[in-house]
């Protein structure tokens, strides 16, 4: 079995402990450890060390402890013994990412609606206690890297971030859909928590950032979600509420039936022409209906025959009726649209004055 003189590690990144692959020393073995390293001799489950930054000597005489730790053989001068040998990266690993793998459903308390949410972000770890982390880590792997030890934390991490976000939408009442608003609180709360769970490993996290909370635009209810306000955002712009845009889009539906042969449909298609270019801000109804009765003042029918005819006629083109014994026509409301009786002052559908 060769035993060997030098011991050192040049620390690849992402590696946050690392184990030599030999374990057969002596006491003339030197060890190199580089700056923000640390090492540890492993023998029977006890830990010699910690050794910082510079060369050592593994001797006896320099570390009284081995020699209990030993069953030693002199050979030539060589006192031979086998022990572990690990090395631990002291300084910071940044840019690790982590995320939820699945979405939390979570009701918005705003629109009362269930909503898929996922978040994603990054941290950096440093290990903080060598001996702590590694008496709580050491296993059968010869190293440690940061997608080991992240894949180690994951379900404690996810599992506060999910905490957390549903805290802040069911305590705080806030919107799902700006919760990017407390991205930098919730990071700073998240990383408090995480701090005091990790430090009993013998690691300390930091710049824990949430980089989105998101609802995923793929999902039914939040398609549905953001058609709706976007549908909102424009009728506010526009000037007009949910129910004058449903009697506008009735309207406008009725203008478009060509086919139905009344009299009515094509007033009320010239009204809805004359209405959309007076704007969206009154009440779509009133404005069709006082817009036709501006343009047809009173639509006569023959007596006899029902023949729609012109205003002021005095005979039915049709069957020659004359017209002048007709019953006194209907008031039609110029700003409701309502017909009222004969003689009528005001209008019995709102009030208004009747000419």
């Amino acid at each position: 079995m060769a035993f060997v003189d030098v011991l050192k590690w040049d620390t690849p990144p992402n590696v946050l402990a690392w184990k030599y692959p030999s374990d057969s020393l002596t006491t003339w073995t030197q060890l190199i450890v580089s700056e923000s390293q640390e090492a540890y001799l492993l023998k029977e489950g006890q830990f010699v060390g910690p050794f910082g930054p510079g060369r050592h000597r593994l001797s006896t005489e320099n570390y009284p402890i081995l020699t209990s730790l030993m069953t030693l053989a002199v050979s030539g001068g060589k006192t031979p013994y086998t022990a572990e040998v690990w090395f631990i990266q002291k300084a910071f690993t940044l840019d690790i990412k982590w995320g939820t793998s699945d979405a939390m459903q979570l009701e918005d308390p705003r629109f009362h609606i269930m909503l898929p949410v996922r978040a994603f972000g990054r941290y950096g770890i440093q290990v903080t206690n060598s001996a702590l982390f590694l008496s709580k880590m050491v296993g059968t792997l010869p190293a440690y890297t940061t997608k080991t030890v992240s894949e180690f934390f994951k379900g404690m991490l996810v599992r506060e971030v999910k905490n957390l976000i549903a805290r802040y939408v069911v305590e705080k009442q806030i919107c799902l859909l700006q919760m990017s608003a407390y991205i930098s609180e919730i990071s700073d709360a998240i990383e408090e928590i995480l701090v005091q769970k990790l430090s009993k490993y013998g690691v300390s996290i930091c710049n824990f950032a949430i980089n989105s909370i998101s609802t995923d635009d793929s999902d039914p209810a939040v398609a549905r979600l953001r058609r709706a306000l976007a549908e909102r955002a424009e009728m506010d712009i526009l000037g007009f509420n949910y129910q004058q845009k449903r009697s506008y889009d009735v309207m406008e539906t009725a203008a478009a039936n060509e086919g139905s042969g009344s009299v009515q449909a094509p007033m009320m298609g010239a009204g809805m022409g004359m209405a959309l270019g007076m704007g969206f801000g009154q009440n779509m109804g009133a404005q069709a209906a006082q817009v036709t009765a501006q343009a047809y003042p009173q639509v006569v029918q023959c007596p006899s025959c029902r023949t729609p005819l012109a205003p002021g006629a005095r005979f039915c083109g049709n069957c020659g009726t004359r017209l002048e014994t007709q019953a006194p026509q209907q008031k039609f409301c110029s700003s409701c649209g309502t017909a009222n009786a004969p003689g009528a002052r005001f209008c019995c559908g709102c009030g208004n004055g009747l000419a």
